[in-house]
């Protein structure tokens, strides 16, 4: 082994400590970016995968009722590659115990060998008996313990079907079970999708020879707005409902969403450990080439040249990037696999299309790698300004000028000698004061930004179903019905508020921004919204015009005072053109509200109510259970309880972020202690023989590094708000709108893991003091 390469294993071994906490954050870098990124691609590739395999459809159109042979005449227009009906119907379930209402959605299987949206079978056998059996949705069956060949009893119109379980199956249609947009979280044990018949279902809705929902398939997905607009008029006699795209699939949307943030967190977050493990290494070589000046000259005058010399630093630099690249991706791989197992088993996708991305470990690799030449290098090039013949001389002491605290007399006069030389190193040694508290405020923004993740998403569901909706229960009807119909509501239980509300989707169009949200009517004083501006004052609906909520006025574009079109499914009525009177916010979905006089006037038919909105205190879900005419009814409450187990799931990754935003710290101060001590042991060998402890020695470090925390604190608190508006920005969409107020908690528990932390380095620092050989100090100087 040449005589370089065996010096810089003595090296490696007498830094471990310092290479192991910067290895550290490389690792912890790298394994975001390899776990994350891989997880991205393989839930993306197992999800097209899935809908390749059970043929996802493109276009859902929702119609009042359409007959069997209009739907053939669309087979092959406008690029329609096939297009089939089904009847589709929410519907109450019968439990066994009758305390709570459970609703399923009943779809129409046709009767064809190659299927829109097929179902894969994961237990259980085909449907023989076409009027007696019925698949179930796996996350249905799984929440409420259905197995193949139990009974289950959907109330269609009023009637009560005993239907057995031929099966359990999933659906590309339904990866993320929710009931609609209002939903916004799936409630697996409330709400269940069931495939009958067609035969059944045209029997038991009564529909014939028709149906209420095409499913349709195109020659280019490039093409659907297009096609779109075509269906529109050629459907419209039809009674068009809705007619949604495949980009704009609920299921499909949130599965979308969740993709795009696990590629916009694996390409950021890496990038920042990568930067400070490089910074830290950077310094690092250059404190080491600082005390090696006596070696290098010796290796110069023995012959060894500059590039020989600066190769041998850089190697040194090389060899821990690479180990952490290959620490860093090989546990990243570990948990991309885990990550991508949680996606599937969480999203019920009955199949896996993972492949090995080596690609990904490569560009790894190449980025440590990059990050620690550069560092190597740049801590290196003092070696060309060492000479050998002045090398083998002591290096002159650095000088000793006066600080300008020194001159504030009063002051200096009044602190104790230790905290002189605290303030005294601390700013003769600007730059690595300057990069510690650059450090450290990096460490201190990620722990302010997990800190405020966590509470932002506490808030957005907090502000949604504590401050923004304010009834107890929400009820469909099956059908619009006269707004007189909720006073049977008072005498079946004891009411302390009810209301009418419509709600009905429409296209709201402003310019060439169009977007189709559900309009939902209330009374002008409802005491069951309360609507908030964006001045964060209440505001009240107007007796005319409209309020927008802010995502869906972000995405048109539009502001306070402008107009929209409001483009009507509903047969033979013309478009509405309604002026913005307010935009207000909602932290979940997006709507559009007006008063449900004004909308029955200008969009619907006088009167008309499709739910109420109830408070009670009576147990309503078993005194509404048999009244007809209500396809669902939704409890505040229940909705709150799904998100609690939600948050419980989320704790444990902000939990995993606190730990990674601490190893960044850890590292920096772990690493600029020992080279501090590295580089004072004379300093603090003469402090011993002057009468100070090891105790009292230890306590100058932790004084300084606690001051450059308080700054570094200082400096991260405009670079954490600064990361956080760039994630509400890159997170927001318009599903939900991520914002929430920075409260003092939030500032006070970033500091405190900060503080945390830098203490927890600190401690792995005191056996370095105690283990210091002051009196060998004071005669050799070379490390």
């Amino acid at each position: 082994m040449k005589k370089l390469n065996l010096r810089l294993l003595r090296l490696m071994n007498h830094s471990k400590g310092q290479s192991i906490a910067i290895i550290s954050v490389i690792v912890v870098g790298l394994l975001i970016y390899t776990a994350m990124s891989m997880a991205a691609i393989n839930l993306e590739n197992t999800v097209n995968y899935y809908y390749k395999a059970n043929h996802f459809a493109d276009i859902y159109v929702q119609v009042v009722k359409i007959p069997e042979k209009a739907i053939e005449k669309i087979n092959g227009k406008f690029g329609i590659t096939l297009a089939q009906g089904r009847i589709v119907n929410d519907v109450p379930l019968k439990i066994k115990d009758g305390k709570e209402r459970v609703y399923v959605r009943t779809i129409s299987i046709p009767d064809n060998d190659f299927l829109l949206n097929d179902l894969y079978l994961v237990d259980g056998s085909p449907i023989i008996n076409k009027s007696k059996d019925a698949y179930v949705i796996e996350q249905f069956a799984k929440a409420r313990n259905i197995q193949v060949g139990d009974t289950i009893k959907p109330q269609i119109l009023g009637k009560e079907y005993h239907l057995k379980v031929k099966g359990i199956v999933a659906s590309p249609e339904y990866i993320y079970l929710m009931e609609n947009e209002q939903s916004l979280l799936p409630q697996p044990e409330k709400f269940g999708v069931l495939y009958i018949s067609d035969q059944l279902a045209r029997q038991s809705f009564g529909f014939g020879s028709s149906y209420n929902e095409i499913v349709l398939k195109s020659k280019n997905e490039n093409h659907l707005e297009q096609i779109k607009e075509k269906l529109e008029k050629e459907l419209d006699p039809y009674g068009v409902k809705r007619i949604i795209i495949k980009d704009d699939q609920l299921s499909n949307r949130m599965l979308s969403e969740e993709i795009k943030q696990l590629k916009n967190t694996s390409k950021t977050i890496p990038v920042l450990f990568l930067g400070v493990a490089s910074v830290i290494l950077a310094v690092m070589i250059s404190r080491m080439v600082r005390n090696d000046r006596v070696s290098i000259g010796l290796l110069k005058a023995l012959g060894y040249s500059n590039i020989q010399i600066i190769s041998h630093y850089t190697k040194y630099s090389l060899i821990i990037g690479v180990l952490g690249a290959i620490i860093g991706t090989s546990v990243g791989m570990f948990f991309s696999k885990l990550l991508t197992n949680m996606y599937i088993q969480f999203y019920n996708i009955p199949m896996l299309k993972a492949t090995f991305h080596i690609k990904y470990i490569l560009l790894a690799v190449l980025l440590s790698s990059i990050f620690c030449v550069i560092s190597g290098l740049y801590g290196s090039m003092k070696i060309l300004k060492i000479f050998p013949a002045s090398a083998m001389r002591p290096e002159p002491p650095s000088s000793g000028k006066r600080i300008f605290l020194e001159k504030i007399s009063f002051f200096w006069k009044k602190i104790s000698f230790s905290w002189k030389i605290v303030l005294r190193n601390i700013l003769r040694s600007k730059k690595r004061f300057i990069f510690i508290t650059l450090g450290l405020s990096l460490s201190f923004s990620m722990l302010f930004l997990t800190v405020y993740q966590q509470n932002a998403f506490f808030d957005i569901f907090n502000n949604h179903y504590g401050e923004f909706l304010r009834f107890d229960y929400s009820i469909n009807f099956n059908q619009p019905l006269n707004q007189s119909t909720i006073k049977e509501f008072e005498h079946i239980i004891n009411i302390e508020a009810i209301e009418p509300k419509s709600e009905f989707p429409f296209e709201i169009i402003h310019g060439h921004k169009k977007k189709v949200v559900t309009i939902i009517g209330l009374k002008k004083n409802t005491q069951f919204y309360n609507f908030i501006n964006l001045k964060d004052k209440k505001t009240n609906l107007p007796p005319k015009g409209i309020l927008l909520s802010e995502g869906l006025a972000n995405y048109l574009g539009i502001k306070k005072g402008e107009f929209i079109e409001i483009n009507s499914f509903i047969p033979y009525r013309e478009d509405v053109s309604m002026e913005v009177k307010g935009i207000i916010k909602q932290s979940l979905g997006i709507n559009a509200y007006l008063s449900i006089d004004t909308m029955n006037k200008a969009l619907l038919d006088d009167e008309l109510a499709t739910g109420v909105l109830i408070n009670s205190k009576d147990p309503i879900k078993e005194k509404l259970e048999d009244v007809k005419n209500i396809s669902s009814l939704q409890s505040l409450q229940d909705l709150v309880d799904t998100f609690l187990d939600l948050l419980a799931l989320s704790k444990a990754s902000i939990g995993i972020m606190v730990i990674f935003s601490g190893i960044l710290g850890f590292a920096i101060i772990y690493n600029t202690t020992i080279m501090s001590i590295s580089e004072r042991k004379l300093e603090f060998s003469s402090l011993r023989v002057m009468g100070f402890s090891r105790k009292e020695i230890y306590l100058i470090l932790l004084k300084e590094n606690f001051i450059m925390t308080f700054f570094g604190i200082l400096l991260g608190i405009p670079i954490g708000h600064l990361m956080i508006r760039g994630v509400e920005k890159a997170f927001s969409n318009e599903l939900f709108t991520l914002h929430s107020k920075i409260t003092g908690s939030t500032y006070m528990t970033a500091i405190f893991l900060t503080i945390f932390f830098v203490f927890l380095a600190q401690l792995f620092t005191l056996r370095k003091i105690y283990k210091l050989d002051f009196l060998e100090a004071l005669k050799n100087r070379i490390s």
